[in-house]
């Protein structure tokens, strides 16, 4: 039966191997499609784009490599704060990997999580440890984007008014500052859990998701999350690699202007690129798509910056921060994948 499963799967792995690329061929047809309908805006983006300036895009480039390198160690943080020790290369490969799963496939966020614990599981991280780890990195991730936001509100000095965003970003942070509140007193809370296990009837009564007694499975999650009691060492350290993952990404838009020779506008680029992160948290393209570009090209317009310098600056940015990571990400995935294959016990010769 074992080798008869075996030969089943190879014959399978065509159509799986369709499967995994379909959804990156839909990625260029709708990348190719919103540059198409913004042809007048990208034929002098384009002129600047052929004149960069080499060690500005390499310094785009470290910048980039930088922002993952920040939040794969955010992750080993967290995961120490847990007992649990992963070596600095194959976080970030993971890390990479990942990035590449969540802007390639559809409900790309989930696979990437689920190819994380899968990774981490393998390497001894036990489970309640690693799901633990993915969501304080996400919601220390939120914080940090949400930090930048408010110090980008600061700097504008009401210029936002345009755009309207200040609600958006102080409401995010009453959400943020609401989960973090229950993540940090919730196990030990009695209000705490009870805050959590309304927010979860809430969501269940949304996405008819997941199963069960909502307050059975928050407290059968805070009793094992009661085991993990990280220091305020390991919050500060956490917090300052989650915050310079978002730094490094803004600081590879701000050195995109100098590529393409522009000044870079200040007084409105952190405020600009937080609504473009929030953009492309938006499920309506991968990696928000078309999305993010639009929205970063007109704030960062309204703020100074030259249409056809700021599309070009903006352009390269995306190509730094996506299109090069995807393969990237995907050579990663080949690589861990490879790598799980020869630590994989061979079969015995009495399978049948």
């Amino acid at each position: 039966m074992a080798v008869a499963d075996e030969i089943s799967a190879r014959r399978r792995s065509p159509a799986r191997w369709a499967i995994r690329l379909l959804p990156g061929l839909a990625a260029l047809v709708i990348g190719y499609r919103v540059l198409a309908a913004r042809r007048s805006e990208l034929s002098g983006a384009a002129a600047a784009l052929g004149h960069l300036r080499a060690p500005w895009v390499a310094a785009a480039a470290l910048a980039e490599l930088g922002s993952l390198a920040a939040y794969a160690a955010l992750q080993r943080r967290l995961l120490a704060s847990a007992e649990v020790t992963v070596a600095r290369a194959p976080m970030l490969g993971i890390t990479m990997a990942g990035y590449a799963i969540q802007n390639s496939l559809p409900a790309g966020p989930a696979w990437s999580a689920v190819f994380a614990f899968r990774e981490l599981r393998r390497r001894g991280a036990g489970a309640v440890a690693v799901g633990w780890m993915l969501v304080l990195a996400s919601v220390l991730s939120d914080v940090g984007l949400l930090a930048l936001g408010l110090a980008g509100l600061i700097l504008a000095q009401g210029h936002d008014a345009g755009f309207g965003v200040a609600e958006v970003v102080l409401s995010l942070a009453a959400v943020v500052g609401a989960v973090v509140a229950v993540i940090r007193f919730g196990p030990r809370s009695e209000r705490g859990l009870a805050l959590a296990t309304s927010l979860l009837r809430w969501f269940r009564r949304l996405a008819r998701r997941p199963p069960g007694d909502p307050q059975e499975s928050v407290r059968s999650a805070a009793t094992r999350l009661r085991a993990v009691r990280p220091t305020r060492s390991d919050w500060a350290r956490a917090s300052t690699f989650a915050l310079a993952n978002w730094v490094s990404d803004c600081a590879c838009l701000a050195l995109a202007f100098g590529a393409v020779g522009a000044p870079v506008p200040w007084r409105g680029l952190l405020l600009a690129y937080g609504t473009g992160q929030l953009a492309a948290n938006l499920p309506i393209t991968p990696g928000g798509l078309g999305v993010v570009e639009g929205s970063l090209s007109i704030a960062l317009v309204f703020y100074g910056g030259t249409e056809r310098t700021t599309v070009a600056a903006v352009l390269l940015y995306r190509i730094i921060s996506f299109w090069c990571l995807l393969p990237v990400g995907w050579a990663s995935w080949a690589v861990l994948r490879g790598i799980n294959r020869r630590r994989r016990p061979p079969a015995t010769e009495g399978a049948a």
